[in-house]
Order: C-alpha cells, then sequence, then structure tokens
C-alpha cells in the first residue's frame, strides 16, 4: 500500500516532502544560484539562456517564466528557495505570499494586519473556508494544464486500448548480499590484474556470484555502504544517507574516477524508502546530487563483472562508520527492518535486492595496521547467517579490539541482514546460496555471502 500522506488533504498547502524534493532538486538549485550577485546579473540579462543551463523539466522552466509561486510548487519547488527568485525580482515575502492566494498586495496586507487568516474551515478540503478557493493560476499553467488534460485522456485512452500485462503487487526483497568493498579490487579489474596469482584465489570465489547474478537479477539493489572522506567531507557527516537522485557519477578518490558505467537510481522508490523510514523514526539525510566511490561500486564489478552499464537501478545508502560515534550494531539492525517495511509499502511489483558492503576485518592506521582476524570473521558469518539478532548487540569496542579499527563496517551488514523475511517472522531462515572468505585482499580479510529469502 502507499505511504500514508495525511497532509494531501490540507486545503490550499503543498507540503516540501521527500518526492516534492526529488522532483524539485534541480529547480531549487537554479532558485539557490540566484544568491550570488553574477548569476542574478546573468539570468536578468537573458532567462532563457540561463535556465537554459539548469537541468529542470520543461514544466519548471515555464512556471519560473510565469513567476507563478503555485505553479512551481507544484513541480516541487520551495518557498524557502524559491523566495530568492522572487528576492531577485524585487519582492518581499509579504508580496509573494499575497500572490500565490488569489488576492492583490493591499488585499492581503489588510488581512495580515487584522490577524491573518484563521485556521477555521481550512484545516481539511471541503469545510468551506477562506483557502478552499481557486488559488492563484497564471495564465501560463492553465494553458499548461489544458494540454496536460488532454495529453493524459489520449494516454489513458490508449492504455485501455491496449492488452493488459504485467502482475501487480508491491515491491519485495528477493536476497541479500554481503560482500568487502576492497579499493584495491577495484584497482586489480581497471588495470587488468585480475589473473595474476595474488588475485586469482580471490576473484575465483566470485565467479559463483556473477552467475547467480545473471539468473537473480533484481529490478532495483539498495546497496548499504560508506563513503571514504569522497562525497562526504568533515564539513557534514550524515550518520545515515540516502541517494534519492536519478543518476549517481563514479568518484574522483584521487586517482582519478573509476572507469565503470554511471549508476542509474531509482528516485521514486528511494523517496518512497527515505519518507517510510523516517515516520519509523530514523532520520536520514536525502541526498539528491552524490558521487559514489569504491565502497559501492567494486561490490558491483564483484557481482556483475564489467558490463557497458549496469544491469539495475541501485538505491546507495550511506552509513557514517569513519567518524566515531558510529551507529550501533542494534540500531543499524533495527534500521533493516524499517527499510523492508518501506520496500514491502511500495506499491510497484519490484524485484529488490539489499546489499550490506563493507570489512570484514583490517586495520589500514598506526602500528597495528595490517590486523586479520579470520577465526573471528567466520564466527561473525555464522552468527550472521544463524542469530543476527544476538549478534547485533555485540558492543563497537569488541569489533575494534577483535577485527581492527576499520572492521566496524560490519555494521552495515546488520542493516542488509535485518530486511531479510524470517527477522519479520514472515520467512523460513533464508537459502545460503553461496559464502566464501579469502585472506588477503591488500589490507583486508575477504568477506562473501548470498542469502535467498524463503518465502
Amino acid at each position: 500500500m502507499a505511504l500514508d500522506k495525511p497532509y494531501l488533504d490540507v486545503p490550499g498547502t503543498t507540503i516540501f516532502d521527500a518526492d516534492q524534493s526529488r522532483k524539485g532538486y534541480w529547480l531549487n538549485q537554479f532558485c539557490m544560484s540566484l544568491m550570488k550577485d553574477e548569476n542574478r546579473k546573468r539570468f536578468k540579462a537573458d532567462e532563457d539562456a540561463y535556465l537554459a543551463e539548469w537541468p529542470m523539466t520543461d514544466e519548471q522552466r515555464a512556471a519560473v517564466r510565469a513567476r507563478d509561486l503555485n505553479w512551481m510548487m507544484r513541480t516541487g519547488g520551495n518557498i524557502y528557495f524559491l523566495s530568492k527568485l522572487g528576492a531577485t525580482d524585487g519582492l518581499s515575502f509579504q508580496q509573494m505570499a499575497g500572490s500565490m492566494t488569489g488576492m492583490t498586495e493591499q488585499q492581503y496586507r489588510d488581512m495580515m494586519v487584522a490577524g491573518g487568516r484563521t485556521p477555521e474551515g481550512n484545516r481539511v478540503v471541503g469545510e468551506g473556508g477562506n483557502a478552499q478557493g481557486p488559488m492563484a493560476r497564471s495564465d501560463a499553467w492553465q494553458a499548461w494544464e489544458e494540454k496536460a488534460q488532454k495529453e493524459l485522456a489520449d494516454a489513458v485512452q490508449q492504455a485501455q486500448e491496449a492488452p493488459r500485462t504485467g502482475a501487480n503487487g508491491n515491491a519485495r526483497i528477493t536476497a541479500s548480499v554481503y560482500s568487502s568493498h576492497v579499493p584495491a579490487i577495484g584497482a586489480a579489474i581497471d588495470h587488468g590484474k585480475t589473473e595474476e596469482p595474488y588475485w586469482v584465489p580471490m576473484f575465483k570465489g566470485f565467479e559463483f556470484s556473477k552467475q547467480w547474478m545473471k539468473e537473480n537479477t533484481p529490478d532495483v539493489i539498495f546497496l548499504v555502504y560508506n563513503d571514504h572522506a569522497t562525497n562526504f567531507d568533515l564539513g557534514v557527516i550524515p550518520t545515515f544517507a540516502i541517494g534519492t537522485a536519478a543518476e549517481f557519477e563514479p568518484a574522483d578518490e584521487g586517482y582519478g574516477p573509476r572507469p565503470v558505467p554511471v549508476v542509474k537510481g531509482h528516485p521514486k522508490l528511494a523517496s518512497h524508502i527515505a519518507q517510510s523510514v523516517i515516520q519509523q523514526d530514523f532520520d536520514l539525510t536525502i541526498v539528491n546530487d552524490l558521487k559514489v566511490d569504491h565502497g559501492l561500486t567494486v561490490p558491483m564489478n564483484l557481482m556483475f563483472g564489467s558490463p557497458a552499464e549496469w544491469p539495475c537501478k541501485v538505491i546507495p545508502f550511506h552509513v557514517n562508520v569513519v567518524q566515531y560515534p558510529v551507529p550501533s550494531g542494534k540500531r543499524c539492525f533495527a534500521l533493516g527492518q524499517a527499510i523492508r517495511r518501506a520496500i514491502e509499502s511500495y506499491d510497484e511489483p519490484l524485484k529488490v535486492q539489499i546489499w550490506g558492503t563493507g570489512g570484514m576485518s583490517h586495520q589500514l592506521q598506526g602500528p597495528r595496521a595490517g590486523l586479520i582476524n579470520a577465526e573471528w570473521d567466520n564466527r561473525f558469518l555464522d552468527r550472521l547467517i544463524a542469530d543476527p539478532a544476538d549478534l547485533s548487540t555485540m558492543p563497537h569496542i569488541d569489533y575494534v579490539r577483535e577485527a581492527g579499527s576499520e572492521g566496524i563496517e560490519l555494521v552495515m551488514w546488520l542493516i542488509a541482514r535485518g530486511a531479510m523475511s524470517d527477522v519479520a517472522g514472515s520467512g523460513q531462515a533464508p537459502k545460503v546460496a553461496h559464502r566464501f572468505f579469502h585472506v588477503p585482499a591488500s589490507n583486508t580479510a575477504v568477506g562473501h555471502l548470498i542469502l535467498e529469502n524463503q518465502v
């Protein structure tokens, strides 16, 4: 079922939620650009040329040209961002607010002097208050609406005449995949070193996985990873961040971007997950502009090889495991359960896999650099399969002491495990389709699991 959005029936009100943010990202970024004087001057000198620099929709550009704030908000604009456009035109906030009500400037000012608009009759559509009537609509918006309605009617008619295909139902998680994301693995792939004796045993462990992926390619991968001081510097450190863009470019980590395909996102599902998970009391950072590093691209190579383009869409999900405090295993495990509920409430029959990446035991810094604990790693895999709830209670210090300072990345595997059906009590224990462990890959122990949901 679709997410509950109780604010949709509030009259004359557009709540800026994750869906609106996704739709309006470039419109709002255009407005933000007007905070610089040189940009304001360029925009005023040639609006069309300046608007062409921004990948907005044709409708968003038309709404900007019409200076129709209500129209801009319908296409994803947020009033705080749109106010930069109003300021560029020399308007006060009160003038902008008045323009959206259908009142003259004086009428709006008189209303505010008299105490403002009352909520009486304006809480729910249909009550008959003074916000219930038609809002201010420019001639350009009305013309656009007439054209859009005709196109919609034509599309509906064509759909009714076409044969019915496809299946109904909601999205579901079919499997979880776990893999280390060592940067040296990416370098070995990029520089043609996969057949060298050092690397052969490691890549051999993923031969089954590549064939399995061909037979079980999902529609979407929800990929949990950590950014390695690439997209997020110390200026902003989100604990949990979800990528909601349509595309994610490979990041330059100091050696130039990896020669891998651009990652295609699923903005609608990502926005749905963000809204659902936040409503379940998990605080996510929504990221509409994100470059992805080896933490995401190396596992993709290991599972898919090196295709010209990735065969499915990906939702990147970043977890801070670089700067303490990092989220606990218990919190990550519970987050996985919230993500499963979010995915299963999405009303499109998508096959989704959730991947947990990072680790296993490794330490990259200090005199203890090079630490590997193969026995502990394999015990972690045993517990992840058989008793993830108990494993999730393990304190951070155990990861550090036993698996090295960077072994803390393994808490991300608990997010993927928490999303499996057996954790929710709605399925049998998952089938272990593949398990692999290898030392070393550069500085790290490589672990790998494929778990299939048994519903």
